[in-house]
Formats: structure tokens, C-alpha cells, sequence
């Protein structure tokens, strides 16, 4: 019985560390957003446009994925 009250608080702690982790990431995205110029975007220019989608979700994905 002790050792799965010791396998849930480290369970509870892998899990606690890891959204930590993905909290720290997305800052650390956010603030690296800031220190970057923006870019133009033309109306037209749908390349650049589905580029920088392409990067948000990126980014999300990874900022929430589990260790």
C-alpha cells in the first residue's frame, strides 16, 4: 500500500512539473514574440499569412505536450 501512495505522489508531481514546463514555454514564446520586429503582411500575400498560422499551432502543440 505504501508504494502506490509513493507511485500517485510522484505521478501527481511528473504532472505538476509538466505543466510548469508547458506554462514556462509558452512565456518564454510570448516574450520571444515581443523581441521580434513584426513583419508587413500584405493583404494578398496568403503565403506569409499561413506561415505564421502554421507557427502559432506549432507552438501550441509543443507548449502542451507531456513529458
Amino acid at each position: 500500500m505504501e508504494s502506490n501512495l509513493l507511485t500517485g505522489a510522484s505521478v501527481e508531481e511528473n504532472q505538476d512539473f509538466s505543466e510548469y514546463v508547458a506554462h514556462l514555454q509558452l512565456h518564454m514564446t510570448l516574450q520571444a514574440r515581443n523581441l521580434v520586429p513584426t513583419l508587413k503582411q500584405t493583404i494578398g500575400d496568403s503565403r506569409q499569412q499561413l506561415l505564421h498560422q502554421t507557427q502559432a499551432n506549432f507552438e501550441k502543440l509543443v507548449s502542451r505536450q507531456c513529458l
